[in-house]
């Protein structure tokens, strides 16, 4: 069932929209990509501007929000912490303690100010080296949406990437005509690099809701925030399907459909499950399990017509090998550029859509 009124919605966590409303935005992410690809203007924005604040840098998520306004006929500003005042929130430990107090604006009057002059505002923070507290982003996401009178994006998160997941979920139902019954591997993957854990969260989320059976997969120390699990529980007993854990990379990708591992930080290592973050300790405890790599002796364990997924930046010879990047089964590239159809079907929806 199409829902027709989505105006002025916020969107920072999939869960908080129902599943008509999640299909709705895959309908019309697909009819603008039909249209993209036609050559057919769609200016369902014209005239109007999108806010984009960025507390870490980007690459896919800045140019395919910058492109989709562009397409829409809006306008796309670039912002960061940088060239403003900074605005920010005091952080406590876990015991209560004041750990930093970010100066500048509040962002309560930055979400007013950029309300005035715009029709929306997304937002991209997750970990800061010197300050990862777990939950931190989406606590600023979600103050910048509690004063601001505009529709507020969560571009990423330390907790979740919602866009990331809906680009997932429709590059999958362009695969597979029925989701029902397909089995998805979300496994873990060693990286050097430190990466966040919420674009896996967001696609277990979203795929529980489709009836697929979803394996999550790392080694001991990598686990789910425990509210994410609950959810994906939740979800199966509504929509059906299967979720999950395990530490089996071989038992995830054997018969799967979808292969979609990734690397994401354990959260045993940074606030509240410790006093200060200590991102030594966790790179060394990643560093254990450094053959946990896609290679093409996995790909073979899935099924024949099985996907390779990754959200980008791959981290070519430790996540996975250049044989599967590059193979037959990758789909990344397309993954990519669903970012900006989904994305675009996103801001079609709660910037114009119904008056």
């Amino acid at each position: 069932m199409v829902e027709t009124m989505l105006r002025g919605r916020d969107w920072i966590n999939t869960q908080e929209w129902t599943k008509d409303e999640l299909d709705t935005v895959i309908d019309v992410s697909l009819d603008l990509k039909k249209k993209f690809a036609l050559g057919e203007p769609h200016e369902l924005l014209k005239g109007k501007t999108l806010f984009l604040l960025f507390y870490n840098p980007s690459n896919r998520t800045r140019n395919s929000f910058e492109a989709g306004m562009t397409q829409l006929g809006g306008h796309a500003h670039f912002l960061s912490p940088d060239t403003m005042y900074r605005p920010g929130l005091e952080e406590e430990k876990a015991s209560g303690k004041q750990l930093v107090k970010e100066t500048g604006e509040s962002i309560a009057d930055a979400a007013r100010v950029l309300s005035a002059y715009g029709h929306a505002i997304a937002i991209r923070i997750f970990q800061d080296p010197t300050l990862w507290i777990y939950g931190r982003g989406n606590k600023v996401i979600r103050e910048y949406a509690r004063y601001a009178k505009v529709p507020v994006m969560n571009m990423e998160d330390d907790v979740y990437h919602p866009c990331q997941a809906m680009a997932d979920l429709l590059t999958i139902k362009e695969k597979f005509s029925r989701l029902e019954g397909k089995k998805v591997a979300l496994t873990w993957a060693y990286s050097p690099k430190d990466r966040t854990i919420g674009v896996h969260q967001s696609n277990a989320l979203v795929l529980t809701r489709y009836g697929m059976d979803v394996v999550v997969t790392h080694p001991e120390g990598f686990e789910f925030d425990p509210q994410v699990i609950a959810d994906c529980k939740k979800n199966v007993e509504q929509f059906g399907g299967s979720f999950t854990v395990g530490h089996d990379f071989d038992a995830a990708v054997e018969n799967a459909d979808v292969v979609m591992p990734k690397s994401w930080q354990s959260l045993r290592f940074v606030p509240p499950q410790t006093e200060e973050p200590n991102l030594n300790a966790a790179r060394e405890h990643a560093g254990k399990f450094k053959n946990w790599k896609c290679t093409q002796e996995k790909m073979d364990m899935a099924n024949r017509d099985a996907i390779y997924m990754h959200c980008g930046p791959v981290d070519r010879g430790w996540e996975v090998t250049d044989e599967v990047v590059d193979g037959p089964a990758s789909v990344v590239f397309q993954q990519a550029e669903n970012r900006l159809h989904a994305q675009k079907g996103i801001m079609a929806l709660i910037m114009g859509g119904r008056p």
